[in-house]
């Protein structure tokens, strides 16, 4: 069973890991070693992470009490960061996240949400919705990423 809850600080680590891995292992079929290390390299500012976590505010699913994925919700109704452990994609994380996310979303107002997503995940937002409202390229410590901006009114 997925469980989702709040981020906490000690988090902080498992998500940051979560993401490296998801990149490094996933979104390398999409994009080159150069831009998935640029994307998540090796050797991350935990500082300057942890602060972005705090801002974010993500939820995080667990699967007996291990982390396998975060999203958040921003006011703007901006999902910024969308990521599912690498090994345990396929198994319902995911839609457990976005389903949150409309339903958090829906109590808090949110008509439009939208997000800038990878080549990887246009597949997944397209599955709920989501329409590609432009590709855009987008600079990531000095590589060049393609990415879609995508969006889906409630």
């Amino acid at each position: 069973m997925i469980k989702i809850r709040k981020y906490v600080e000690a988090d902080a680590q498992a998500l940051w890991d979560i993401h490296f891995y998801t990149i490094r292992n996933i979104n390398i079929r999409d994009y080159s070693q150069s831009q998935v290390e640029a994307w998540a390299p090796d050797c991350p500012d935990l500082f300057i992470w942890k602060n972005r976590m705090r801002g974010l505010s993500p939820f995080v699913a667990e699967i007996d009490s291990v982390i396998v994925g975060y999203t958040d919700l921003q006011p703007s109704g901006l999902i910024d960061h969308f990521f599912c452990h690498h090994e345990y994609q396929g198994q319902g994380v995911g839609k457990a996240l976005i389903k949150h996310v409309f339903r958090i979303g829906s109590l808090r107002g949110v008509k439009r949400f939208y997000s800038e997503v990878s080549i990887t995940a246009r597949p997944f937002y397209e599955h709920f919705g989501f329409k590609v409202i432009q590709a855009q390229e987008v600079e990531v410590r000095g590589q060049i990423l393609k990415n879609f901006v995508m969006e889906k009114y409630s």
